[in-house]
């Protein structure tokens, strides 16, 4: 029977190997792509929130026109 603890071993060998091939990004880059996601992210908030609140109106305009 194979050792189980043989194969992690090997899997975090090779973990290990792969993470030191990754290029890292600077902390500059990581700041600029941070900065960018917060600011995609308010922008998509923003535009879900506008669209709900006319998609509501819509509806509710419609609504009072049949009842």
């Amino acid at each position: 029977m194979k050792n189980p603890f043989s194969s992690v071993r090997v899997f975090t060998g090779e973990m290990i190997a792969e993470l030191r091939k990754a290029s890292w990004p600077t902390f500059q880059e990581l700041r600029e792509s941070t900065l960018l996601v917060i600011v995609a992210a308010v922008l998509m908030g923003l535009f879900t929130s506008l669209s709900d609140f006319s998609l509501y109106q819509v509806v509710d305009l419609f609504t009072s026109w049949v009842s």
